[in-house]
């Protein structure tokens, strides 16, 4: 094999890699990722659709580690959204929602230190914590006006225009 300068990606090559990465950002499959941006059809819209999934505001709430662990503490029903328990991690939260833990739930080795890793933790503007009763309130829409969301979402939006 000849040595020399590696190969540069392609304008697809390029915005494949920004999709991989922004999908297992969100810790979607395919076929869910592709569903938001035929959906949204501006870069803030489909942040928004993005970061308003329960299991996303469970994670931004700080009640998980990652996405993945969001997700599952969702499926598993550890997870109520206002008062009610939810199993579905793409439900989609509003402005006023109520995220909670599930009573039963707190009392699991998963959530054992919850309560001391919440103190150091500060979520986004768009959620309101209650470190002593464990919930989040959805206060607003959250802001994409960081460029870098954008000019991440953009070459994803031009990757499935194809």
């Amino acid at each position: 094999m000849p040595k020399g300068r590696p190969k540069q990606k392609s304008e697809y090559g390029k915005q494949l890699a920004e999709k991989q990465e922004l999908r297992g950002t969100y810790a979607l499959r395919e076929r869910q990722f592709r569903k938001y941006f035929q959906a949204g059809s501006n870069p803030d819209s489909i942040f928004k659709l993005l970061e308003m999934r329960i299991d996303n505001a469970v994670y931004r709430a700080g009640f998980a580690l990652s996405n993945k662990a969001a997700r599952q503490m969702v499926s598993h029903g550890h997870i109520q959204l206002n008062g009610k328990n939810v199993d579905v991690p793409s439900i989609q939260v509003r402005i006023n929602d109520i995220i909670s833990i599930h009573q039963a739930s707190l009392k699991k080795e998963l959530f054992k230190d919850l309560v001391v890793k919440l103190k150091k933790y500060e979520p986004p503007a768009w959620i309101a914590l209650d470190r002593e009763k464990l919930t989040a309130k959805i206060m607003s829409v959250p802001a994409a006006e960081d460029p870098i969301v954008s000019s991440r979402i953009k070459p994803v939006i031009e990757f499935y225009s194809r």
